[in-house]
C-alpha cells in the first residue's frame, strides 16, 4: 500500500526503507515506534502503544512460535528499545479469553478485569522482564500482525467530541469503526477481536474520547496508514477552523514578553508556595501562542471546567485545571494573589466534593487536592510536577488538549469523560499499585539549589553532590563558562538535561548554568530571577565563593585589597542571603529553606600575614548569625568552616601553591602539574590536623548538604568547622 497523501500538514512522515530494511522484524517495530513518538502531534511523551506479532524460536521446545511484542508498561514510542518491549506467547493470550469468559457469566466486572493483568506474565515469552501494559489484550485479539495505537491530537479532537460517531462515519466511512469511551482492559480487546473478525472493511477503531487505534499486516503499511488516518482528521478539522472566533474569541489581551515574564517571576515564589502546602512541587512556565489563545479566550473557562478527554492527558493534568479569571491589563499582581488564594480553596473543595462522590469501598486515600495545570490570562500556562521533567510533561500534555478543544469545538462540541470514569482511572488500583513499587524519592528531588561558585572546587563537588540526590542544580559563579561547564557535566553524568540561563527558556533540565557577581545585587537578583522562571522558586542556597589575596612583599595589606576581600567574603555572603528573603518568604515558612555559606576556620585563628580574609571570615560567621534572625523561619542559615582545601581550589593557584611550598622547605619540580603540587601541600597541611588527612572539596560538600538536609532541620546560625581537626580552631 501507498501512502495516501503525497504531502502531509498535519504528521511527519519519516520512514527511511534504506534504515528499516537493515533491521530485523523487531528492531523494525522498535524503529517504527520511534519515529511516530518523535512526532508530539501523533502521540504525547509516554503515550501510545505499538506491537507487531513475529514468528520466534521458542526455547523450550525449539519450534517456530507467534509472539506479540507489544510496548511495555511504563516505555515512551520515542526513546523505546528492544528491552522496552513486553514478549508474549500469543497462542497463550488468546487461551485466556476461555479464562475471562468462564469468569464474567454476567459480562465484565472491573475486579475480574483488573484480575487478568496479573495472568499476564503467565504467557511471557522468553522470560522477558519487561512488564505488560493494560493494552496488551487489544494489540492481541486484533488479528492483524501490526498495530499501532496512537493518541494524535487532530484524531483525539474527533473523538472528544458529543457527536464523534456520526462524524467518523462522515470523514472515514467505513474504513473506521466505532467504540464508545471504555477503559482499557480485557473486554475493550474482545470487542475489538469482534471488529477485526466481523467488519472486513474497518482498518481502525476511533477510541471514543480516548484515542485512534489501525491495523495492518505490513509494518510499513500500518505505519502509513497511521499518518494518513491523522492527516484526513487534521485536514476536515481544518476546513471547519473558526479562526479569530476560535474559543469565542479573545477576551483578553497578549502581555508583552518583558512584561509578562516580569509578573510571572513576581508570582511564582508565591504559586508555588500555595499549590506546595502539602507536597513539595517543581514548576514549568507554558507560554505559546497557541496556550496564550486559549487562556485569553471567552472560552477558556468553561472548556477548562470540562477536563481533558484523552486519560492519557487526564492523569497528568487531574480532573480539571485551574483558571484563574484575572485581567493581565491591571497588571495587579496583589489581587492576582488574591484570586489565587481564593480559587485553590474553590479547586481543593471541588476536588474533595469529587473524591467523596466518586471513591469505591477499597479506594486509595485521597491524593494531593491542589491543581497541576493553572491557566492565567496574559501569563500562560503554569504547570507543577514532582521534578522538571514532570511538569514540563503535564504542561506538554495540557498543551495536547488545548489543540484537542481546539479542534473539536472546530466540528462540534467538546465533551470530556464522566466524573465517575475519570476517577475509577485516576485512583485505580492497578495505577495505584504501580505508585507504590515506585523507588523511594530522593531527599533532594522535589528541591531547587543555587550553588554559587560551582565553576571549581568545592562549588562544584557541592553542584554534583546535590545532584547526586535529585535536585534541579543551578550553576553560578563569576565565569559563566565554568558555570555552564559544571551545568553540563551534571546534566550529562544525570541524563536529565540542561538549561542556559538567560535565554528565557523554562523548558530546561535539572541543570542550569547562570553568571552571578556576589558583590552586585543586581547580578544576583537577575540569577535568582532565571532560576525562578525556570523552576518555580528556590529551596538551597549554597555559596562557596571567596577570595584569598597575598599581602605585598613587606607584609602591608593595602586599603583597596582590604576593601575588596570584605566585598567579596562578607558583603557577598550578606547580599547572598538578603536577596533570597523575598523568595522564601513568598513560598512560605512551611516550605522550608536554607542557606549554607563557607566561611572558614581562620575566622577564628590569627595568624601572621593574612589579615584580610581572616578578618573577612571572622566578619562572615558573624553574617550567618544574623541572616539566621533575619531569614527565620522562613529559612535556616549555617556555615561550613574549611581549612586549607587545597585541591581543584582556585584560591590555590598555582604561584600561590609553588611560593607555600618554598615557604615550607617541601621538594618539588617546577615540572610537576599543578595538582600534583596542591596534592604535596594538600599532605602537608594534613599532618598538621588531628585526624593527619587531607580536606578536600568533597568533604566540604558533605557537610554543606548535611547542613542543608531535613537532618539539620532544627540548626540555624551556627559554623561547623569541617577542617580535619585543628584544635587552634576548636571553640573558647
Amino acid at each position: 500500500m501507498s501512502a495516501q497523501y503525497s504531502e502531509y500538514k498535519f504528521v511527519d512522515a519519516l520512514w527511511d526503507d534504506a534504515t528499516a530494511n537493515a533491521l530485523s522484524p523487531v528492531e523494525r517495530l522498535v524503529y517504527r515506534s520511534n519515529i511516530l513518538g518523535s512526532d508530539q502531534r501523533i502521540t504525547n511523551t509516554g503515550g501510545g502503544n505499538t506491537s507487531a506479532k513475529i514468528m520466534e524460536t521458542d526455547p523450550l521446545t525449539g519450534e517456530k512460535v507467534e509472539v506479540l511484542w507489544v510496548k511495555g508498561s511504563g516505555g515512551d514510542l520515542r526513546t523505546s528499545k528492544v528491552e522496552n518491549f513486553s514478549s508474549l506467547y500469543q497462542d497463550k493470550l488468546i487461551g485466556l479469553q476461555k479464562i475471562y469468559a468462564d469468569t464474567t457469566p454476567n459480562g465484565p466486572k472491573t475486579a475480574i478485569e483488573d484480575e487478568m493483568v496479573n495472568m499476564y506474565p503467565h504467557s511471557t515469552f522468553n522470560l522477558n522482564p519487561r512488564p505488560s501494559s493494560i493494552d496488551t489484550p487489544l494489540h492481541s485479539f486484533i488479528g492483524a500482525k501490526h498495530v499501532d495505537h496512537m493518541h494524535p491530537i487532530a484524531f483525539i479532537a474527533l473523538a472528544a467530541c458529543k457527536n464523534s460517531e456520526a462524524l467518523t462515519r462522515e470523514i472515514y466511512g467505513d474504513e473506521l469503526a466505532y467504540l464508545p469511551w471504555q477503559r482499557p482492559g480485557f473486554d475493550l480487546g474482545l470487542k475489538m477481536q469482534a471488529i477485526y473478525q466481523t467488519n472486513k472493511k474497518a482498518r481502525g477503531i476511533n477510541m471514543g474520547q480516548h484515542g485512534l487505534i489501525n491495523w495492518a499486516d505490513d509494518d510499513k503499511e500500518c505505519y502509513q496508514l497511521t499518518l494518513d488516518l491523522i492527516e484526513k482528521a487534521g485536514r476536515f478539522i481544518e476546513t471547519k477552523d473558526r479562526g479569530a472566533d476560535t474559543f469565542g474569541g479573545q477576551k483578553y489581551g497578549k502581555l508583552d514578553e518583558d512584561t509578562a515574564r516580569r509578573l510571572t517571576i513576581e508570582l511564582l515564589p508565591f504559586l508555588r508556595g500555595q499549590v506546595s502546602q502539602q507536597t513539595r512541587f517543581i514548576g514549568t512556565v507554558h507560554r505559546t501562542d497557541e496556550a496564550l489563545e486559549f487562556i485569553n479566550s471567552n472560552d477558556a473557562k468553561r472548556l477548562a471546567e470540562i477536563g481533558t478527554s484523552c486519560p492519557d492527558h487526564f492523569l497528568r493534568t487531574k480532573i480539571k485545571p485551574l483558571y484563574v479569571e484575572w485581567d493581565p491589563t491591571t497588571g495587579d499582581v496583589d489581587s492576582l494573589k488574591e484570586l489565587i488564594v481564593s480559587s485553590l480553596e474553590q479547586y481543593r473543595a471541588d476536588y474533595r466534593e469529587y473524591y467523596e462522590a466518586c471513591k469505591h469501598d477499597n479506594s486509595p486515600a485521597m491524593r494531593d487536592p491542589n491543581p497541576t495545570v493553572i491557566l492565567i490570562p496574559g501569563l500562560g500556562m503554569i504547570a507543577f510536577g514532582k521534578n522538571k521533567s514532570e511538569s514540563r510533561v503535564t504542561a506538554e500534555f495540557y498543551n495536547c488538549a488545548i489543540g484537542v478543544m481546539r479542534g473539536a469545538e472546530a466540528i462540534d462540541e467538546y465533551i470530556g469523560l464522566p466524573r465517575q470514569e475519570a476517577f475509577d482511572i485516576e485512583y485505580w488500583l492497578l495505577e495505584e499499585a504501580k505508585l507504590q513499587r515506585m523507588p523511594k524519592e530522593q531527599e533532594f528531588a522535589r528541591k531547587v539549589v543555587v550553588v554559587v561558585g560551582a565553576g571549581s572546587g568545592i562549588g562544584k563537588e557541592t553542584a554534583i553532590r546535590f545532584a547526586t540526590e535529585g535536585a534541579h542544580i543551578v550553576c553560578a559563579d563569576l565565569d559563566e563558562e565554568a558555570a555552564r561547564t559544571t551545568a553540563t557535566e551534571i546534566a550529562s553524568k544525570f541524563g536529565k538535561g540542561i538549561g542556559v540561563a538567560g535565554t528565557g527558556i523554562s523548558s530546561c533540565g535539572m541543570a542550569i548554568g547562570c553568571r552571578m557577581d556576589i558583590t552586585d545585587s543586581a547580578s544576583i537578583e537577575a540569577c535568582y530571577n532565571e532560576v525562578i522562571y525556570a523552576y518555580g522558586g528556590i529551596d538551597v542556597v549554597a555559596l562557596t565563593a571567596g577570595i584569598f589575596l597575598a599581602p605585598t612583599a613587606n607584609g602591608e595589606f593595602s586599603t583597596k585589597q582590604m576593601e575588596l576581600v570584605f566585598k567579596i567574603n562578607a558583603i557577598g555572603p550578606y547580599l547572598i542571603g538578603h536577596t533570597a528573603k523575598p523568595i522564601f518568604e513568598a513560598q512560605g515558612a512551611h516550605l522550608k529553606s536554607a542557606v549554607v555559606i563557607t566561611t572558614s576556620v581562620n575566622g577564628v585563628v590569627s595568624k601572621k600575614g593574612s589579615v584580610a580574609y581572616d578578618s573577612s571570615k571572622a566578619a562572615t560567621n558573624h553574617v550567618v548569625r544574623e541572616l539566621a534572625v533575619e531569614l527565620a523561619p522562613f529559612a535556616r542559615v549555617n556555615a561550613v568552616a574549611p581549612a586549607t582545601v587545597v585541591k581543584g581550589s582556585l584560591m590555590f593557584p598555582r604561584d600561590r601553591v609553588i611560593a607555600s611550598l618554598s615557604k615550607y622547605d617541601i621538594a618539588f619540580s617546577e615540572d610537576e602539574d599543578t595538582e600534583a603540587l596542591r596534592l604535596k601541600l594538600a599532605e602537608f597541611y594534613a599532618q598538621r590536623t588531628l585526624t593527619k588527612e587531607p580536606i578536600t572539596p568533597e568533604d566540604q560538600a558533605n557537610a554543606i548538604f548535611f547542613m542543608a538536609s531535613d537532618k539539620a532541620s532544627k540548626t540555624t546560625g551556627q559554623v561547623i568547622n569541617v577542617d580535619g581537626g585543628l584544635y587552634e580552631a576548636f571553640l573558647r
